[in-house]
């Protein structure tokens, strides 16, 4: 067990009774206060007025970014045009679809925008109406099957269960017999 022992705060009382041995929670916690000093770390949270403007992207740079996405959503309108096929089976179109994304994202890093941005959010909820205004996550609903199935699978379980209780009885008895 830790001993005890009397400290005192530089030009102040003694303070009697303190642990000592391994720093508490509460010392870390002072000395962290007394090192840093809480001016200095609100003013690297805050920014200039200017700051924010040089991160606000520039009518040209989102003309640029137009355009380049432009090709993107061509490349996959003429890969989405070749699939002859059900646009709503993802295994067939997972790889055009995430082809626009990837080229939607890396235009957006490479001219310095964030991704997701208007233009990518226009662009892929266009390819939504264009390409899977039909798909639905509603699964097909399934019919009745045919009546002579559907008779057999009912019948069967019911003529079933007399034949396992006779065979039941009749091997508990058998049984019986023998003790």
């Amino acid at each position: 067990m830790a001993s005890l022992q009397a400290e005192s705060a530089a030009g102040g009382p003694r303070i009697p009774a303190t642990r000592v041995g391994p720093p508490t929670a509460l010392r870390l916690l002072l000395l962290l206060g007394a090192i840093l000093n809480p001016q200095e770390a609100l003013a690297q949270i805050l920014t200039n007025p200017g700051s924010l403007e040089s991160e606000m992207p520039t009518g040209r740079t989102m003309d640029e970014y137009h355009g380049n996405i432009l090709h993107c959503w061509q490349d996959y309108k003429d890969y989405m045009d070749s699939i002859k096929e059900d646009w709503c089976d993802w295994a067939k179109i997972s790889r055009p679809y995430s082809y626009l994304q990837d080229c939607l994202e890396r235009n957006a890093e490479h001219l310095g925008l964030s991704f997701p941005n208007e233009l990518a959010e226009e662009f892929i909820f266009k390819t939504h109406l264009t390409h899977f205004a039909n798909c639905s996550l509603v699964q097909p609903t399934f019919s009745d099957p045919p009546e002579d199935v559907l008779l057999a699978m009912i019948i069967a379980p019911i003529c079933l269960i007399p034949f396992l209780v006779t065979l039941v009885v009749w091997r508990s008895k058998g049984s019986e017999g023998q003790t």
